[in-house]
This record gives structure tokens, sequence and C-alpha cells, in this order.
């Protein structure tokens, strides 16, 4: 009788015995804090789901994402502080209540719109300072209709194009009367030829006088 009650005392007064005793205590007030933390994220305005908001228990560092509905759960503890955050929405903070009497607890979580403002980008089309500096320089400003208008306009241009443009269809059909009538006023009879006609030779060497025979290239010069 003596040895059972020595081992008795000796079993209760171990301290392994009390370290015991603590961890299952605390165990068991761990698991009584225990909470089921589900929901739903939704808009403010619209009530749509908000899909792929991120929860994050900033207490224990554990966290989830909403699925496309915007549902979520996972497993947090009393008087937890809860963020929810999502792209284009305000940041909100929730607190799981100390007063649960379930180890379960369902939230139906309002987002707000938020908006954001980011920094303008300036894009350039050249990679570094001197490219562009080159571009610039070497940039050719197109001729504005004043301008082109003087270049059509020139005398010398005007002048160069009457020549070298090929006759038309009224031109053509007053060249072939023309023809056709000087050689119906001579019918019957020789058609004189001006190579003896004196007038003909004058006009000739005034235009050779003129440089009228001259090339385009030497007209130019």
């Amino acid at each position: 009788m003596k040895q059972c009650l020595f081992f008795l005392l000796l079993f209760f007064f171990n301290p392994l015995f009390y370290y015991a005793l603590q961890a299952q205590v605390e165990n068991q007030d761990e698991n009584s804090s225990l909470v089921q933390f589900s929901g739903i994220t939704i808009t403010a305005d619209s009530l749509n789901p908000v899909p792929y908001t991120k929860i994050l228990d900033v207490i224990s560092h554990r966290g989830t994402n909403s699925d496309v509905n915007g549902y979520f759960s996972f497993v947090a503890h009393k008087k937890d502080t809860v963020i929810f955050t999502a792209l284009g929405y305000k940041p909100v903070s929730f607190i799981i209540p100390d007063t649960i009497t379930k180890q379960k607890y369902s939230l139906i979580q309002l987002m707000t719109a938020d908006t954001l403002t980011l920094a303008a980008a300036i894009i350039f089309p050249w990679p570094t300072l001197e490219d562009f500096k080159r571009a610039f320089l070497e940039t050719k400003i197109p001729d504005d209709d004043l301008e082109i208008a003087r270049k059509n306009l020139m005398a010398a241009d005007i002048r160069m194009m009457a020549e070298d443009y090929p006759m038309d269809a009224s031109m053509n059909y007053r060249n072939y009367i023309d023809n056709q009538t000087s050689r119906l006023y001579y019918a019957g009879q020789i058609q004189p030829y001006n190579i003896f006609n004196p007038f003909a030779w004058a006009q000739f060497i005034k235009a050779w006088k003129d440089g009228k025979f001259k090339s385009q290239k030497e007209r130019l010069k």
C-alpha cells in the first residue's frame, strides 16, 4: 500500500506531468478557437461576384483566394484580422468575432470599386537620344500646298512639260484634218516642196539661231 502511494505521489509531482497537462489544455483551447471561415466576395453596387480576391489572415499569415464565383473558405482563429484585396477594388479588413458559438462562420464581403491612376508612359520610336537627333536632322519636311503650287507653276517646268507632252486625241485629230486638207487642196496638181520655199528657209534659219533644235539637256545648261 505504501509503495503504491509513493508511486502516485511521484507521478503527480513529476514536472513532465505538468508540462503534458498544460500542453493538453492549451491544445484544447487552440482547437476551441479554430473557425472554418467561409464566405463570398461581391461588388457593393451590382452584387456581382468578385473572383480571385486575395484573403489574408494577418495574424497567422495564412489565407486563400476566392474562386471564379467569389467563394472562399479556410481555417482561421477567433479575433483574427482578415484583409480582402482585389485588383480594381479598395482593400477591406474584417475581424472575426470571438463570440462565435460554433466553429464555423460565414461572411458576405462587399467590395467597393477603386480607380487606379497609372503614371503616364511616353513611348519613343528611337532607342537613344542620339538616334532621335540624327532622325530629326535628316527628316525631310514635305512641301505644303503653297510650295507644291509654286513648283507646278514654274515657267521652265511648264515649257518642258509642253514640249515633251504627247499629243492628246484633239491634237491628233487636228493634225489629221490639216494633212487631209492640204492633200485635198493640191489634188490634181504637184504639191510644192518647202525646200525651194525661201520663206521656209528663213523660218528654219531663225529657229536655228534661237536654239530650238538643241536637245533638252543642252537647253537646261
